[in-house]
């Protein structure tokens, strides 16, 4: 072969190697050699607005994987828009983050009403709508809805751990039910019914709901006092729970109460409500609370600390919002890290439908987040912790909904 006929085929070869790389790569919009561009809505104002300091641990979070030079390479770039907590504000900005930003996904977006009112849009355009922040029992339907997935853990499981709970430790409850009405609070008390089984027809004695837009909701706890209740389930957004345990408190009334997970928040929840009053009061958990003595050697809690000190300083480690973030951005940059070169709306729908026992940050130990696509649902275990005036601390075992006759 001649020297010209060698350089030929070389430059050939390298052709085709140059076609072959860039064949392997694939884009969706959003997406390129140097960055991954995502969105989200927030209620940075409105009636959840404590909620908000969700979406900003997640810029501060990738604003340090970027510093450490991104995903694979690539920067993420999330653009995070205030919709007040009101659906049809979320309908606007999730369409121009799609329509106008062009992004890749819509990432992490808060409630249970806001995600529902973007739903459908996202499923027609086939928008991957990942790892939001709601445990509403709809989330986990892969077959009508494909593109939408969770992150938090499933209200309805959480109903049924706190209904093993009771029937293992307080089977002769005289319970009282306080929720949300809407499809959220609607998921918690089925959940706690399913788990009780025979028993609730006998253990609930009183049920009653509030509203989003009521300004208070005293005379619904007075009512369940006056139903003669022993024990509580508190279903309400950090607002409506601090301010049903600051009027038990205020009652001289202790029954047993149980707050779900959303209204767990030492900062937005117990210490607006006193912490005082809040002693004593129950909860579910998945995740580790910083604030806990147990675990300031544990390496994860550590690295928290750190990475709020550098990046989020103004995050109160006290607010379980900024541990929900922190995991969120965690396992955002994970599943784009596990796309490799495939960026498309497709393989990153896939990547987070087939996690296989992820062992997140601030995890608690024996807590993983699986998925399947026959089952979006990331969890199936949780915590009972009891809040001492500062801080949660277990109760006894944790309790998990696929184990049978636990």
């Amino acid at each position: 072969m001649t020297t010209r006929h060698a350089l030929a085929a070389a430059g050939a070869l390298m052709l085709v190697a140059s076609h072959s790389a860039d064949a392997q790569k694939q884009y969706g919009p959003g997406a390129s050699d140097t960055e991954v561009k995502i969105g989200q809505t927030m209620p940075y104002s409105g009636p959840a607005s404590a909620y908000g300091t969700q979406g900003r641990i997640e810029e501060a979070y990738y604003a340090m994987i970027n510093a450490k030079g991104g995903v694979n390479g690539r920067k993420i770039t999330m653009i995070s828009l205030d919709d007040a907590y009101s659906p049809p504000k979320t309908v606007e900005q999730t369409r121009r983050l799609v329509e106008q930003d062009e992004v890749l996904a819509i990432v992490g977006t808060i409630g249970t009403p806001t995600n529902s009112a973007t739903q459908k849009y996202l499923n027609l355009k086939k928008v991957p709508q990942l790892f939001i922040s709601t445990g509403a029992a709809k989330w986990d339907d892969p077959k009508n809805f494909p593109w939408t997935t969770q992150l938090y853990p499933p209200y309805q499981m959480e109903g049924m751990i706190f209904a093993k709970y009771l029937l293992k430790n307080r089977p002769n409850a005289r319970l009282g039910v306080f929720s949300q009405n809407d499809d959220a609070g609607k998921d918690y008390v089925k959940g706690l019914k399913d788990g009780l089984g025979e028993s609730a027809r006998t253990m609930i004695v009183k049920e009653v709901t509030y509203e989003v837009s009521e300004p208070t909701i005293d005379s619904q706890i007075v009512t369940l006092k006056a139903a003669g209740v022993d024990t509580l389930f508190t279903m309400a957004t950090p607002k409506f729970g601090a301010q049903a345990i600051r009027k038990v408190h205020e009652l001289g009334w202790k029954p047993l109460n149980f707050v779900v997970s959303v209204s767990s928040s030492i900062k937005g929840v117990m210490e607006p409500a006193g912490l005082e009053a809040s002693k004593d009061v129950l909860t579910a958990l998945a995740f580790k609370v910083p604030t806990d003595p147990n675990w300031e050697s544990a390496a994860d809690v550590k690295e928290f600390k750190e990475f709020l000190a550098k990046w989020y300083p103004r995050g109160d480690i006290a607010d379980g919002s900024n541990v929900t973030g922190y995991i969120s951005a965690y396992m955002t940059a994970k599943i784009i890290e596990m796309c490799g070169d495939n960026l498309s709306r497709d393989n990153l729908l896939k990547q987070a439908t087939t996690l296989n026992k992820v062992v997140a940050p601030l995890l608690l130990p024996g807590i993983s987040i699986s998925t399947r696509p026959d089952r979006y649902a990331p969890y199936t275990q949780m915590q009972i912790a009891k809040f001492d005036g500062r801080s949660w601390v277990p109760e006894g075992p944790i309790f998990n909904t696929e184990a049978p006759g636990e």
